[in-house]
Order: structure tokens, then C-alpha cells, then sequence
């Protein structure tokens, strides 16, 4: 699914506050930090097995209403922090929204059974040969 900046807008809910941080006498009176809100049940963009997908795989950063929360306050800007959250978001969505493959069993070579035996037993003859004699 490849995501397409401008849908991602549309559904997506902007607050900003004050932030803490660089700025001098600036951030007292302006708002730079900017709050992302993306709700992944009301995306119309989204087909139902990848909402229910971002669902379980974004559970822990869902709150109660299911939605997504994402704070930028790096920049003194209000306009690159949201610029910043929306990068965020997109990122968020493709990393989740990529299926893993399943990963299939490699047979062990007889080689490698073979060679970690004999280190087995060589490694157990040199403790064996540590013990004093005529101690059954």
C-alpha cells in the first residue's frame, strides 16, 4: 500500500502548545509544539485488514478511543514540527504495514553435528584427565 501524503492530512487532527526547550524569550509566546492525532479506525483511506493489522501491531501506542498520538518539539518551528510529525506518522504506517516473512527452518549439516560432538568429547577428556587418580 503506498501511502499518499495529502490523504494522510485530511485524517489526521493538529494541536499545538508551547514547548519547553531553546528559543530564549520566543517560547514563552509561541506555540511550537505540535501534537499529531491519527485515528486508525476512522482512516477512509485504509482497507479493514490493515486497520485491524495497525491495530494489534501499534497496540501499546493507541489510547483509550484508538487513536495515534505523535509530538514534535525539535524545531523552533511550527510549521517544520508538523512537518516533522506527519514524516513520523508516514514512516509509523509503512513499518507497520509491512507483513514479515515467515521464516523457514534450515536443516543443521551433518558436518556441524559432527564437529560439535567431537569438540564434546575432547572437551570432556581434558576434564577428565584433571581428576586425580584412584578417586572413584
Amino acid at each position: 500500500m503506498i501511502l499518499v501524503k495529502e490523504e494522510l492530512i485530511k485524517e489526521v487532527i493538529f494541536k499545538t502548545s508551547r514547548s519547553g526547550g531553546k528559543g530564549g524569550q520566543n517560547v514563552n509566546k509561541v506555540s511550537s509544539k505540535v501534537e499529531l492525532i491519527f485515528n486508525v479506525s476512522n482512516a477512509s483511506f485504509l482497507s479493514d485488514e490493515e486497520k485491524k493489522l495497525l491495530q494489534e501491531k501499534l497496540a501499546n501506542r493507541l489510547d483509550t478511543e484508538g487513536n495515534l498520538h505523535i509530538v514534535s518539539q525539535e524545531d523552533r518551528s511550527q510549521l517544520l514540527n508538523k512537518q516533522r510529525t506527519v514524516i513520523k506518522l508516514m514512516n509509523l504506517l509503512t513499518k507497520s504495514l509491512q507483513v514479515q516473512k515467515k521464516r523457514k527452518p534450515t536443516k543443521i549439516p551433518k558436518a556441524v553435528i559432527e564437529k560439535r560432538l567431537t569438540t564434546k568429547s575432547i572437551t570432556s577428556s581434558k576434564k577428565e584427565n584433571r581428576k586425580k587418580p584412584g578417586l572413584d
